[in-house]
């Protein structure tokens, strides 16, 4: 079970129980490694990325949120490690790039799988948290629908809806990169190779690594290292990972906005009204530019305005001023990448930002449009 995964991450992190972060590494190892060869085409190197990513496991288990996916989190811990990896590999060994893109030797993938495998990882990355732990839990794991709602903290049906949508998701990623398939066989091909065995004794150099302060290899400390200090760096830097709702979430102490950027609003919005889910969009964004944070309540829910005033309860009017054009100003061209259907009432708009002149790194959210007699609303962000 599943449910259990952040049981042991807790005891680890109060205890620091070595048969807890045992158990974690051997529930999980294979999953770790599997998508680090994927992405590194290394298997040597992929066995420094798992190690690395449980010190990072470690490092971090006291601040995990109680609602983590274990798995979901280890899996996009891995992607970025990998990433880390391969930047400074690359560096050192350019010549070598063309190995790295080049397919395993001795694989014995077949069909379907062998379109999927280098388009999977990329794909995942896009899917919201959400989307990206369903597949993940009955997937790569092979969880049963009811493990997957009680990770998810959903019902039976609600985690086949999800699972469903998000391999549909999936399907049209792919098909968009000139592979196209049913989402039967992308289900039926990751469940069938997404996860293979780890290499004999590599659970056992892991555990020791973590629990009994063995020294792990030199390029091994070094890939911690500097990867902590990204992920550190790019946790201050997320508040602009795209869409206003985002934005809204992370509070009003993030950006700092001297006085005159408040004139005028940024030229690039315009009040467009709210009869469509991308016009509420770009209302509100042109509000946020001019710092008038009533008016960019009047393009959401009544939910939604509720949470909104709450995280600025106590805030002076001059400190709601200065952030609403701050989130506003930070999304200077973006674009709406796709805009999903769920019913006739409801519409999902996945909105990605270009990076900012502060710095602020490219992301993308899914915002929740709800449409309120003959308007549209924004209504949360999955």
């Amino acid at each position: 079970m599943t449910g259990d995964d952040m049981d042991l991450v807790r005891q680890y992190a109060r205890d620091t129980s070595e048969a807890a972060f045992t158990a974690l590494v051997s529930r999980h190892l294979n999953l770790v490694y599997s998508v680090a060869v994927r992405q590194t085409r290394d298997p040597h190197l992929a066995e420094d990325i798992a190690q690395v990513v449980f010190l990072i496991l470690a490092r971090k288990a006291a601040s995990l949120d109680s609602t983590t996916v274990v798995s979901g989190w280890l899996c996009r811990t891995t992607r970025f490690v990998s990433a880390n990896a391969m930047k400074r590999q690359l560096r050192r060994q350019h010549r070598e790039q063309e190995a790295f893109m080049s397919s395993e030797e001795g694989s014995d993938e077949t069909g379907d799988w062998k379109q999927i495998e280098p388009l999977l990882d990329e794909a995942m990355e896009r899917l919201g948290e959400k989307d990206h732990s369903a597949v993940v839990l009955r997937f790569f794991e092979g969880r049963s629908f009811s493990e997957v709602a009680i990770a998810l903290g959903t019902s039976e049906a609600g985690a086949k809806m999800r699972v469903n949508r998000a391999l549909e998701k999936l399907r049209r990623s792919f098909s968009r990169r000139g592979f196209r398939c049913s989402a039967a066989a992308i289900a039926g091909a990751v469940s069938a190779h997404s996860v293979h065995a780890a290499p004999v004794g590599l659970t056992v150099s892991v555990t020791a690594a973590v629990v009994q302060k063995t020294a792990a290899t030199a390029s091994s400390l070094t890939l911690l290292e500097t990867t902590l200090k990204i992920m550190a760096l790019t946790k201050l830097k997320t508040v602009a990972v795209a869409g206003v709702i985002a934005l809204f979430a992370v509070g009003t102490a993030v950006y700092t906005v001297h006085h005159s950027a408040f004139s005028g609003g940024h030229p690039a919005y315009s009040f467009a009204g709210y009869a469509t889910p991308e016009a509420t969009i770009r209302s509100s964004l042109w509000a946020g530019s001019r710092g008038d944070f009533t008016t960019f309540l009047e393009g959401c829910t009544p939910e939604q305005v509720e949470r909104f005033r709450k995280k600025m309860a106590g805030k002076s009017e001059d400190e709601i001023r200065r952030a609403t054009v701050s989130w506003a100003t930070a999304l200077a061209g973006y674009r709406i990448t796709q805009s999903e259907a769920i019913g006739d009432d409801e519409v999902h708009l996945h909105i990605r930002a270009k990076p900012s002149t502060d710095g602020l790194r490219t992301g993308q959210v899914v915002v929740i449009m709800k449409r309120i007699g003959t308007d549209w609303k924004q209504a949360g962000d999955e």
